[in-house]
């Protein structure tokens, strides 16, 4: 019988041996995730191999709970967010305005920004978490690996093997692929029909197989449906209406195109489906507001059932307060520095905070609502960054254009640079609101009590913040970046990439240039509005039985197809096994909802499993590399370099992922025994 944790309130939760083992590992995954999002822009979820490692050394002391290595993970899973805002402020070096990261800056955008993401989605809990049906598979896997390594657990089947075949598949692939470079993370069938550039793509990861298996068949065929408008219309078209250069690639001809034309189709249907999701959640987000400051009034109408205890009404107001008076401080600093007019200055630390803070809570629902949808990992952060960039120069272009700013060199580079600045404070925001949702849904899966996980997170951002100035600045000499490199004699090979960093600074380069491309922009917040409409015919058609949520959709043309299609994949896989379980128990006249419930739990931990494991290896190599790097070696310090292996290894990562597939569908068919 399982312990029920809701009716052991006695057991540790938010110790100090936690929070302090919770912040050396939010050390070192920060440090990991800032390098390697530079070097080729992702980042690592960190709070399911932070789950892994907390229970291995808290089972070495006395009196170690399940709900004490929940906010051990729930602390250090900032790490692999907050390390997100790596893929803006970069570009303040990029475009010549820093020479370095000042650290209380860049320390009080970080942890400012990051406290506010957790203090946004708290009115979120109830109607995105506690009563939605939304999957979020990493915090659902994060729950089963809690659950599975908890030694108070009473059950027999404690599901350790599960997670622990998943986890070897997973890793020894994830090593074999990113290791030592035999195996291809993805592969692609290219090919042209007159001028136009198809392509039938194909990703090869497993832990995004775990991450759509538990996503489930309507977010699955949404992403589809992005990959299909993206490779198999916008990509052709764009490619057939204009010339190949002569010299040109066939391949790299078109990623070209869908990185400058089609990628922000994919920004346009984001950005709308994010503010139709706001319009949503508004009524529900009001009435938990409201509930909230009722009890702020009358302590009596507060819950005394702790696992639905939030941070109370006048903590959150005096975090908020303090935390908008840090990004005030923050952005006088930056402003102070700059060639403007004094009686200007405090208009634009207005405007920048108001910004912001305005934009930073329409993005927490929006993130939150996509990590729910496909998990932390897969959303796409960078899109939510390009947003809040294109809204902070909308209105500091007008905000300049009063000024005068804008008709000198100079004050466009202030103008540039202010809105990277402010545009940074926005992503940690977000990207913060995105895990504190996916470690709520944790928390409520083991029974956790939400205000402890909300300040055990504030605490993971404050230790976060600390660590990136340091890291950022000691990468930058290092190595420097791309177009900014510190000294002379360094190798511009060696240079970090910060691919995202110098997309946002395009961006706002090209807004306040006046030479933006728009139209494609607009034609993404066009198909949002269509696709918003055939969302509500579907659901009004079926009783909600189907959907097409228009935010999948946009991911689905957004992010790279290696990392969409095992989504899909892991989607199907689910929805075929349930259909196939459903009959089979029907035939056999066995309870369909007992199978169905077996087969979920073993599908739910073997997902946790291959998640866990290529993150454990991700981590692991991200040291290597590290140091590999450092001390003047290769970037892939383990790779084989194979002669004409690039073939073989498509071959080879494609045979691979079917054998996973099949091992994933017998592991979870075993349901029928018994």
């Amino acid at each position: 019988m399982q312990t029920s944790y809701h009716s052991a309130p006695s057991l540790k939760e938010l110790t100090f041996r936690g929070m302090f083992l919770g912040a050396l590992i939010t050390v070192i995954f920060t440090a990991s995730n800032v390098y390697l999002g530079l070097k080729v822009g992702l980042t690592f979820a960190s709070s399911i191999p932070a789950a892994v490692i907390s229970m291995a050394v808290l089972k070495m002391f006395s009196g170690s709970t399940i709900l004490e290595n929940n906010m051990v993970q729930t602390q250090a899973s900032a790490a692999g967010t907050l390390s997100s805002v790596i893929f803006v402020i970069p570009g303040l070096l990029m475009m010549g305005y820093w020479q370095d990261f000042p650290f209380w800056q860049t320390l009080l955008i970080c942890a400012s920004g990051g406290i506010l993401g957790v203090i946004f989605t708290v009115p979120l809990r109830q109607v995105m978490v506690a009563k939605s049906d939304l999957p979020y598979p990493e915090g659902v896997a994060a729950a089963e690996i809690l659950k599975a390594g908890n030694h108070q657990e009473g059950e027999n089947d404690t599901g350790i093997k599960e997670i622990a075949t998943g986890g070897i598949i997973a890793a020894i692939v994830s090593f074999a692929t990113n290791g030592l470079r035999i195996i291809a993370d993805g592969a692609s069938l290219w090919f042209k029909g007159g001028n136009a550039v198809f392509q039938v793509p194909m990703g090869f990861s497993f832990a995004l197989l775990g991450a759509g298996y538990l996503v489930g068949i309507v977010g699955g065929i949404a992403i589809l449906i992005g990959i299909f408008l993206t490779w198999g219309i916008a990509v052709p078209y764009f490619t057939s209406a204009s010339s190949m250069p002569v010299d040109g690639e066939m391949i790299s001809y078109a990623m070209g195109i869908w990185k400058s034309k089609v990628r922000f189709i994919g920004v346009g249907t984001i950005g709308i489906a994010a503010i139709w999701t706001l319009l949503v959640l508004m009524k529900p987000m009001i009435q938990g507001m409201a509930q909230s400051f009722r009890a702020l009034k009358d302590p009596s109408a507060q819950s005394s059932d702790r696992t639905q205890l939030d941070l109370s009404p006048k903590s959150m107001i005096y975090i908020t307060i303090t935390s908008v008076a840090l990004i005030m401080v923050a952005l006088h600093h930056f402003i102070a520095e700059a060639p403007i007019a004094t009686e200007y200055a405090f208009l634009f630390v207005i405007v920048c905070t108001l910004l912001a803070v305005f934009i930073g809570f329409f993005v927490a629902a929006a993130c939150g609502y996509m990590a729910g949808l496909v998990g932390s990992s897969s959303s796409p952060i960078s899109g939510i960054g390009i947003i809040s960039v294109v809204l902070i120069s909308l209105t500091l272009l007008a905000l300049g254009k009063f000024t005068g700013l804008i008709e000198s060199t100079e004050g466009m580079k202030f103008l540039t640079a202010l809105t990277i600045f402010s545009g940074s404070i926005v992503v940690t925001t977000a990207a913060i609101s995105n895990d504190n949702l996916q470690d709520l849904k944790t928390g409520l899966l083991v029974e956790a009590t939400p205000w402890r996980q909300q300040v055990a997170l504030i605490i993971g951002c404050v230790v976060g913040a600390l660590v990136i100035a340091p890291v950022l600045e000691i990468l930058y000499h290092a190595y420097g970046f791309t177009g900014a490199l510190p000294r002379a004699d360094m190798d511009p090979s060696q240079a970090l990439s910060a691919p995202q960093a110098t997309l946002m600074t395009t961006i706002a380069t090209g807004i306040f240039s006046s030479n933006l491309e728009w139209s494609y922009i607009f034609m993404g917040i066009g198909l949002g509005l269509v696709l918003i409409m055939l969302d509500l015919l579907l659901k009004k058609a079926s009783h909600n039985r189907f959907a097409l949520p228009a935010l999948a959709v946009g991911m689905g043309i957004y992010l790279p197809p290696v990392v969409n299609m095992p989504i899909v994949i892991g989607a199907v896989l689910a929805w075929f096994i349930n259909r196939h379980l459903t009959a089979y128990a029907h035939r056999n006249g066995k309870n369909v909802e007992e199978v169905k419930k077996k087969a979920d739990r073993y599908g739910t931990l073997f997902a946790a499993g291959l998640i866990v494991g290529e993150s454990l290896i991700g981590v692991i190599l991200a040291f290597i590399i590290a140091a590999s790097v450092t001390s003047g070696g290769s970037d892939a310090p383990l790779a084989l370099s194979l002669e004409n292996w690039d073939s073989t290894a498509e071959w080879l990562g494609f045979a691979v992922f079917i054998a996973g597939i099949v091992i994933y569908a017998l592991r979870v068919l075993r349901a029928k025994k018994g």
